[in-house]
């Protein structure tokens, strides 16, 4: 064999370094682009009904509700199997009352909610004092913030919680049929002839819902009109008189079955109310009609049906009240 042979055959090992280096340095940066592409796939950014920019990593795996309705969203786009803890009156679907309660909206165990480690906690502003929300932020947690005013808002919202959770397909097949549920209501009541209502959710004192509540955009979709819709507030509270001056075509009482009862028994001795005249005092679901969430389609279909009887039964044009004796 050749010297030449030999010196031709020898390896230039300072080449092969380079070379390995530079595959590496390719290796390493096609990885790098894959796990940031898959970084920013797992990513998710949603605006919640503050206005308020949530961004979480990944979707939540550990989610805390903080409102009835935010549970009920929650279940509604498959995201049951993540939710961790829970308020008061979350009692729906029947799985909720089996997840741990970490206090009511107004009052909260902040201790148990960092035990349970969320990655997201579901807020309703209305319901919570902002201290505590604050307290909640300082301690690290990220707060999406569910206060639907209008009727979209409610399908909105479980399409961006369904964003948060990773339940995007679901939370899509809950909401349009929200909208659906909403949409035929309209079509069918919607340009019917006028109801005037009364619509009570407290006796001490006698409480209604207003014109900034997202009720009265359930009452407009079953062609009525709120007695009290001028008032600019949510809840405000009235006395007897103030009723009777309305004059209501129909009083529904949306209490729980044992208060409801009471309260109707007690407008009926109010015979001069036209409601009381045509037996158009009721009784409603609170929890179909005053929780802003998917069964808000259930509480809507219901009162317009309470609506469509009244008709049958009003006269067409209101009576005077008259003087108790």
């Amino acid at each position: 064999m050749s010297r030449s042979f030999l010196v031709s055959a020898r390896v230039d090992w300072g080449y092969v370094r380079v070379v390995r280096n530079a595959v590496v340095l390719a290796y390493l940066a096609v990885m790098a682009a894959f796990l940031n592409a898959q970084s920013a796939q797992a990513q998710v950014s949603v605006v919640d009904d503050l206005g308020a920019r949530i961004t979480l990593a990944q979707p939540a795996k550990r989610v805390i509700s903080l409102a009835p309705h935010i549970t009920e969203m929650l279940f509604a786009v498959g995201a049951g199997k993540a939710v961790v803890g829970v308020v008061d009156y979350s009692d729906f679907p029947p799985e909720a009352k089996r997840i741990v309660n970490v206090g009511s909206s107004a009052r909260l165990d902040v201790e148990r909610i960092v035990s349970l480690r969320p990655d997201l906690i579901v807020v309703w502003p209305g319901g919570t004092p902002i201290a505590t929300l604050d307290k909640l932020r300082q301690l690290g947690f990220i707060l999406f913030s569910s206060e639907p005013r209008h009727l979209e808002q409610v399908a909105s919202d479980m399409e961006r919680l369904a964003e948060l959770v990773g339940t995007g397909q679901e939370g899509a097949r809950a909401a349009a049929s929200f909208r659906n549920s909403m949409a035929a209501l309209a079509a069918q009541y919607s340009q019917r002839p006028i109801i005037t209502l009364f619509y009570q959710i407290w006796d001490r004192p006698i409480t209604t819902v207003a014109g900034e509540q997202l009720l009265n955009e359930v009452f407009t979709l079953c062609g009525g009109r709120n007695a009290f819709g001028q008032i600019k507030n949510v809840a405000p509270q009235l006395d007897v008189e103030a009723v009777l001056a309305a004059n209501p075509q129909v009083i529904a009482t949306a209490g729980a079955p044992e208060h409801s009862a009471a309260w109707i028994k007690d407008w009926r001795r109010w015979t001069q109310l036209q409601a009381v005249q045509n037996g158009n005092v009721v009784a409603v679901d609170g929890d179909l009609t005053q929780r802003q969430g998917p069964r808000l389609a259930q509480g809507a279909a219901q009162l317009c049906e309470t609506l469509e009887r009244a008709r049958q039964t009003s006269s067409a044009k209101p009576k005077a009240p008259k003087a108790r004796d």
